[in-house]
């Protein structure tokens, strides 16, 4: 069977207690999170293929891919 190979923008996020919190935007409701980044990576890939696994082959797409985007933290004085 012939496979597509997809591209997604993952966002990680560290947790307060340890470990990282991870999503793919365009895969509404595909989170995972690791205990390193390292494990972060592998389970948010398999969470995307269990995701993806029922999805029509014909259809599937890459994610909006967001080559040049990074996040900054800003300090607001409110």
């Amino acid at each position: 069977m012939k496979r597509k190979v997809l591209q997604y923008d993952a966002v990680f996020e560290k947790d307060p207690d340890g470990g990282y919190s991870v999503w793919i935007p365009d895969l509404p409701g595909c989170a995972s999170q690791g205990d390193s980044l390292e494990k972060a990576i592998a389970n948010i890939k398999e969470s995307a293929e269990l995701y993806l696994e029922d999805a029509d082959n014909d259809k599937l797409n890459e994610g909006t891919l967001h080559k040049d985007r990074f996040i900054v933290p800003v300090q607001v004085t409110a």
